[in-house]
């Protein structure tokens, strides 16, 4: 399973606080191998922290981190334990249709939900991965059943209309079951096509406390969305010599939307590539920016 055309690897999404609508709090996760996975050098930043660039080698970060580089972290990386909390589902979305999911985590009374989009080329599999990109969807899979959490890795058929429609399905469903508790929703690679399409749903808009964006296409057209006008929070991450989509794209698209005050953030993997975003991010500092 690849994402996109290139390896996967992931770095540290260092998140901070930005308002939505007014003020609000923060999640406080609690820690789970913060000594691991939260130990990213921040090289330069800017806009007062909110774009960072961050310190990425590939020899230490992949060769150095893996038993088997790309294919199996180090066992220190990983807790196999949060496997009796997983499950392979097929849900039932009404109008959306069906749709194959791993589920971690609670599926009713979440106190917050993540939803992780894979690219061109993968399914449900990618993201419940414990042992390929570096360990970094197990550390998720604990946060989110450790903090009384649901994680859903869903499988998209495709990254049209289609598929906007059926992952809106599950972040109504997610939304339903938690009963109202914050949805996060993350989207990697060509899986940024359903973020994007998600911002000009209304109701999904509603629904979401925030949106990641790894190694994802850009969208000039984003000003025009329902989620822009509700400014929701949106962390951008970028490898800097990505091949697929150019860093220099997202960089655009979010230097305008900082400078017009929106709440956004940019992390910049130096040296890394298109995959370098999912290896690195670190979830739990994500997902306390972004679930308020």
């Amino acid at each position: 399973m690849r994402m996109s055309t290139v390896h996967l690897s992931f770095t540290s999404v260092l998140l901070g606080l930005c308002l939505v609508n007014g003020p609000a709090l923060a999640a406080n996760l609690k820690p789970f191998k913060d000594e691991l996975f939260s130990s990213q050098a921040i090289l330069e930043t800017r806009d007062k922290g909110d774009f960072q660039t961050v310190d990425y080698q590939e020899m230490r970060d992949i060769n150095g981190r893996d038993e088997i580089p790309e294919r199996k972290v180090k066992s220190p990386y990983v807790s196999l334990g949060v496997r009796h909390q997983q499950s392979d589902e097929t849900l039932n979305l009404g109008d959306a249709g069906t749709l194959d999911v791993t589920r971690t985590g609670v599926t009713d009374g979440a106190k917050f939900t993540v939803i992780f989009i894979h690219g061109r080329g993968g399914d449900r599999r990618l993201g419940a991965d414990d042992y390929r990109f570096g360990g970094n969807f197990n550390r998720l899979k604990n946060l989110a059943v450790e903090n009384g959490g649901t994680y859903y890795a869903p499988t998209v058929r495709s990254f049209d209309q289609a598929g906007v429609a059926q992952i809106a399905g599950l972040i109504n469903y997610a939304s339903l079951h938690s009963g109202g508790h914050p949805v996060v929703l993350s989207c990697a690679s060509m899986g940024s096509f359903i973020c994007w399409g998600m911002t000009r749903n209304v109701k999904a808009v509603a629904q979401l406390s925030g949106m990641a964006i790894l190694g994802g296409a850009s969208d000039p057209a984003f000003t025009e969305s329902a989620a822009f006008k509700r400014k929701l929070p949106i962390w951008f991450t970028h490898g800097s010599r990505d091949s697929v989509y150019a860093a220099g794209d997202q960089i655009g698209l979010y230097d305008k939307l900082h400078r017009g005050g929106y709440p956004c953030r940019f992390t910049l993997f130096l040296t890394g590539s298109h995959g370098t975003p999912v290896r690195m991010t670190d979830w739990r500092a994500a997902l306390n920016w972004l679930i308020r």
